[in-house]
């Protein structure tokens, strides 16, 4: 089985996200990792991939930025290759773009499994699993949690709100946008990825950056504090009486 893992780095939230003068945001001031959620996607892979035998893992990404790490990285921890869809493609690329051309290499790739995660912190919009299963015309499902393939097909548990879940059956080639994956995402180290860098190689293939609607974003506006929090201090029914009061003069009890 062939499976390939669909890719994006992301900003590192620990720093603090900037503006340029013109409202966008400063790129070239923020670090960027693995989406969290494309790490879950990867184990996944891998752990589908220990349970086969004879699986083969791929990871994918659209060369955006500086994703070599990312995919070495990838490497390190058990994939078997690394595709960078290289292009005139910038940090700023809508997941409409990304998910056309990650199809147009998936389309003749020959997949029988694609994987990705359910969304990024960047974005949040949950749309590249759908989008690039639309592009294919395979079957889709996401905020999924378990995957397991046997006899051509694909059984994966998918998360509803309150705890509920769903079992489905899925024809392969399928894809699924991966909420997480069954065990903690694997930890490599630096060392190890050095190392994998120096011995292995990405491939490398070119795509070219699609034509299709997007919605300009004008410009960007760091959040205004409204209001400060009021912490409480006291004994609990000192701090229970302060709570009645509150709700008391906003009309929200009668007194």
């Amino acid at each position: 089985m062939k499976i390939a893992v669909l890719m994006k780095d992301v900003p590192d939230l620990v720093e603090d996200l900037e503006l340029t003068d013109e409202g966008q945001l400063a790129v070239d001031e923020l670090s960027f990792i693995p989406s969290e959620w494309d790490d879950q996607a990867l184990e996944e892979a891998l752990l589908v991939k220990d349970e086969m035998g004879q699986a083969e893992v791929t990871a994918v990404a659209v060369d955006t930025g500086d994703v070599d790490s990312m995919l070495y990285t990838a490497l390190a921890k058990g994939a078997d290759r690394a595709v960078k869809i290289v292009g005139e493609f910038g940090r700023d690329l809508p997941n409409r773009a990304r998910s056309a051309v990650l199809a147009e290499y998936l389309k003749t790739a020959g997949y029988d499994l694609i994987l990705t995660g359910v969304q990024a912190i960047d974005d949040v919009d949950g749309q590249v699993a759908g989008l690039v299963a639309g592009h294919l015309d395979v079957p889709h499902a996401s905020v999924v949690r378990e995957v397991a393939v046997a006899g051509g097909h694909v059984r994966c548990l998918q998360e509803y709100s309150a705890g509920r879940m769903a079992e489905l059956r899925l024809a392969t080639p399928a894809l699924l946008g991966i909420q997480a994956a069954r065990k903690p995402p694997r930890y490599v180290t630096i060392a190890k990825v050095r190392q994998v860098t120096k011995s292995a190689s990405l491939e490398e293939v070119e795509g070219e950056l699609p034509e299709v609607p997007t919605a300009a974003v004008r410009r960007l506006f760091k959040p205004q504090a409204a209001g400060r929090a009021v912490m409480w201090e006291g004994d609990p029914e000192a701090v229970a009486e302060q709570i009645v009061a509150l709700l008391d003069d906003r009309k929200l009890i009668r007194s």
